[in-house]
């Protein structure tokens, strides 16, 4: 039997909302000390936070939640259930050097390059939700164009909850996201245009 869709409060991650993020990713930071920093840093710099056990790249995401909002946070009956990050693509070193995700054009675009749903909120609707508030929030931030690059599993594929940080192609989808580019079997690249 489905699960009903959970009713969802979305608020953009502030100093004030810093506790809430760690309660949702837990002591790994919700995968192996990844803190949401795997896609703004370099292979070298990620590996040294990661042998420190995560510190140093939760450091460096609580500096930039000090600076601006670098996603935002669903809250489910008060609790935080998931995060989305959301950002000019321009900050997220990865992607300038992946060959599968480079730019399909010059136009300038915003990113969602991490989704994290708790275990227990998972398969009720939250990462579609998710992913088109994130759409919002950037078009009020003056985007024009949101970008993602979600996993596309093969037909009857079971996709495990780890590798799912990029979301699934149905959630980009249903939140009005269309394929732009596909340079590889499961990695297309989606767009959204967004309003100011």
């Amino acid at each position: 039997m489905a699960r009903r869709a959970a009713r969802l409060v979305i608020r953009p991650l502030t100093p004030a909302r810093w506790d809430d993020l760690t309660r949702l990713f837990g002591p790994r930071g919700a995968c192996g000390g990844c803190w949401c920093m795997w896609p703004r840093l370099t292979a070298a710099e990620f590996a040294v936070g990661k042998a420190e056990g995560g510190a140093r790249n939760r450091r460096s995401l609580r500096a930039l939640v000090d600076r601006r909002p670098p996603g935002l946070l669903g809250y489910v009956d008060g609790e935080p259930a998931a995060w989305c990050a959301v950002a000019p693509r321009d900050e997220l070193v990865r992607l300038r050097r992946s060959r599968v995700l480079a730019p399909v054009d010059e136009r300038p675009v915003w990113s969602i390059p991490c989704l994290f749903v708790s275990r227990d909120h998972r398969g009720r609707g939250l990462s579609t939700a998710m992913v088109a508030a994130a759409a919002r929030w950037a078009g009020r931030q003056g985007a024009r164009l949101v970008e993602a690059y979600p996993i596309d599993p093969a037909p009857g594929a079971r996709l495990a909850p780890t590798f799912a940080w990029w979301g699934v192609t149905a959630s980009y989808r249903r939140a009005g996201f269309r394929e732009v580019a596909r340079r590889s079997p499961t990695r297309p690249i989606v767009r959204r245009a967004v309003r100011r």
